[in-house]
């Protein structure tokens, strides 16, 4: 039974990028969220949260993996990072998604994950500048904030609703319709039918 997400913590990540994501991943009372490590030293958020990690990155259950989530951080615009790069390439090819958020799409690209199957990124070209291997430039696709390709999810700095909407709809979390309407909420202030109509969320 697939039902861990496992949340990458390290000196430095950024917290909010994927901070919806897993509220709603935890909302439905379902799912498991287990924060991994490098170590199993405490972990600084670039906001100065202080997480300890419950496991470290080789400890990581493949049999019941739901998701990997690398969030961005200075470490991968530095080339670091290579046992979150064999845990991305583990957890793919066990079968379950990866994503990335930020600069969390760079170990990403340096799995050789994102050669062959649509993704997004902070700008085009970055990915490229920091990972020399990368040969997937034909499959960016700028338009987007956040999109969801070969078991890979990716997303843009600017795209924590897009990346969360991707998310929900990978884990299969709400059906369609609801997906919709919650995107339509916290995208555009626009509330569901059941809160009052459909009309814009007072400030």
């Amino acid at each position: 039974m697939r039902d861990i997400v496992y949340f990458l913590a390290f000196d430095g990540f950024i917290d909010w990028g994927a901070a919806l994501a897993l509220c709603e991943i935890r909302r439905p009372d379902e799912w498991r969220v287990q924060t991994v490590g490098f170590s199993l030293q405490p972990a600084v958020s670039m906001g100065g949260l202080r997480v300890l990690p419950e496991l470290s990155l080789d400890q990581l259950d493949l049999d019941r993996v739901a998701l990997l989530i690398l969030p961005g951080g200075h470490l991968w615009e530095r080339g670091h990072g290579d046992e979150a790069v064999a845990a991305a390439q583990r957890v793919h090819a066990a079968g379950a998604p990866v994503a990335g958020i930020d600069s969390g799409v760079l170990p990403l690209a340096r799995a050789g994950l994102l050669d062959h199957c649509r993704h997004t990124g902070n700008w085009p070209g970055q990915i490229g500048v920091h990972v020399p291997g990368y040969a997937g430039a034909e499959q960016y696709d700028p338009t987007v904030l956040a999109v969801s390709d070969g078991g890979v999810i990716s997303a843009s700095e600017l795209g924590s609703v897009e990346f969360a909407h991707e998310v929900i709809r990978t884990l299969d979390l709400y059906n369609a319709t609801d997906r919709e309407h919650w995107y339509r909420l916290f995208k555009h202030a626009v509330a569901p039918p059941w809160f009052g109509g459909g009309t814009a969320v007072a400030a």
